[in-house]
């Protein structure tokens, strides 16, 4: 049996993720102490016991669950499972960074610093207000596609996220989005609905984030992941450290395509993938595209105990 591993994006976030593994665990604890060292604060406290709205903003969100996710891996590798006995890793946006650290690519002081810079960073690049995303329910990518060109109109409106056969997010200028709610269910959409999110991500307007990561990756040291990955922009898999670093850039304005990811991953063996970290949100869309591979979501030592069963 082939496993992969992969790792939660944003919306996974809750108060209290990550508690029980850290105090089962020593090794998931010392990931946390890690993460709040490297930032300068308690961002454990806010985690186990803060509040969701400070949790939910992006800059904050994205170490947080990079944490959990690690926090996870720590404990699995305390019972025996290694990231390097999986044929590939793969994360949801900031889930390859999540991805790369338990592969070994980043270190996770180094990680966490790079994802509270690239959370600031994207919400820097759009004033509040003026992007959106929103979750197109009931269209294919080409149709997804075609409603966000016409409803461009001259402003920005892109695939932002291919999740899975029927879940396109689209990204963009916020009236440009919203008239793609409109024609998407001209078109058939079962569903087309505005997503609470702070900023338009993985579309053009975050250009000015994509430049601000690009000088923070210029200093980072990145080794070769222990498994391959499976990058975000391109849905295939490599191990090569410079062309981690041209794509974790790249992912900041392009498309997660994570449907074709997960096609990849099956079409090269994978009949097995572990979710590490918060939420199981991957496991619903990997099940939506490939219903032969079996999904196991880790976030508690519960969880780990039922997977090693």
């Amino acid at each position: 049996m082939s496993r992969a591993f992969v790792f939660p994006g944003q919306g996974a976030q809750a108060i209290g993720m990550g508690q029980a593994l850290a105090e089962a665990c020593p090794a998931a604890r010392a990931v946390f102490d890690e993460v709040d060292e490297a930032l300068g604060e308690k961002l454990s406290e806010l985690i186990w016991t803060g509040d969701i709205d400070t949790l939910t903003l992006t800059q904050n969100a994205q170490p947080a669950l990079m944490a959990c996710s690690l926090a996870a891996v720590r404990a699995l590798e305390t019972e025996g499972v290694s990231i390097a006995d999986g044929a590939f890793v793969a994360g949801h946006s900031l889930g390859e960074y999540s991805a790369l650290a338990a592969a070994g690519a980043l270190s996770v002081t180094d990680t966490a610093r790079l994802l509270r810079i690239r959370g600031k960073a994207m919400q820097a690049a759009v004033p509040v207000g003026e992007g959106a995303m929103a979750a197109i329910l009931g269209l294919d990518l080409a149709a997804v596609t075609e409603v966000a060109e016409a409803a461009a109109q001259g402003e920005v409106c892109q695939a932002a996220n291919d999740n899975d056969p029927a879940q396109v997010v689209v990204s963009g200028h916020k009236a440009a989005v919203e008239r793609a709610t409109v024609l998407a269910k001209e078109k058939g959409a079962k569903r087309a609905l505005l997503l609470p999110v702070s900023a338009p991500f993985h579309c053009a307007l975050m250009q000015p984030a994509a430049d601000v990561m690009a000088g923070a990756l210029a200093d980072v040291t990145i080794a070769a992941p222990v498994a391959p990955l499976v990058a975000n922009v391109t849905a295939q898999a490599t191990s090569d450290p410079e062309a981690i670093r041209a794509q974790l850039i790249t992912q900041v304005t392009g498309a997660v395509r994570w449907r074709e990811s997960v096609q990849f991953m099956a079409a090269n063996g994978v009949t097995e993938v572990w979710e590490v970290g918060a939420g199981k949100a991957l496991s619903g869309m990997i099940r939506r595209i490939e219903r032969s591979i079996a999904c196991t979501a880790i976030s508690t030592p519960d969880d780990i105990k039922a997977a090693l069963a």
